[in-house]
């Protein structure tokens, strides 16, 4: 089995933050990190290069720290209704997505969340009160509440 050598452009889940070199298998390289820009190859130009993103990385995340704190006070005491289509039985026609929830935190008055920073506990495919994670900041995590009302 053949590993590569690669440097993350941005965060990916399990695996590390934007500036970490990283060593895969080859096959995830070159089939998923590579094509959606999510990593490159590890040279000595990129090196050079990367060293300015974790640079970058490093005061934002001294201010951010904060931020998320609060970010994740406000989101504690928030109530999230999320309308989905559904029917009987409150089963839904199809699924909420991180989008949906996103979109629902924003509209009860929170702050504006990156659905990629969200995570599900698996499908939500009925109406009821579910509870979904959100990755405020690599360190800062909450757990909120929703609740999927039939339209």
């Amino acid at each position: 089995m053949t590993t590569m050598k690669l440097i993350l452009t941005q965060e990916v889940t399990g695996l590390g933050t934007s500036g970490d070199t990283v060593e895969v298998k080859g096959g995830y390289g070159r089939n998923y990190l590579l094509p959606r820009g999510l990593a490159i190859k590890a040279t000595r130009g990129a090196e050079k290069q990367i060293e300015s993103l974790r640079r970058a990385r490093a005061t934002r995340e001294v201010r951010s720290h904060e931020e998320a704190e609060t970010v994740a006070g406000q989101l504690a005491g928030l109530t999230v209704r999320v309308p989905a289509r559904a029917g009987d039985g409150g089963r839904l026609f199809g699924r909420v997505t991180t989008a949906d929830v996103a979109a629902a935190v924003t509209a009860a008055g929170g702050p504006q969340l990156d659905r990629r920073r969200i995570e599900l506990p698996s499908s939500i495919k009925t109406t009821g009160e579910h509870t979904v994670t959100v990755r405020v900041h690599p360190e800062v995590s909450t757990r909120l509440t929703i609740e999927v009302v039939p339209v």
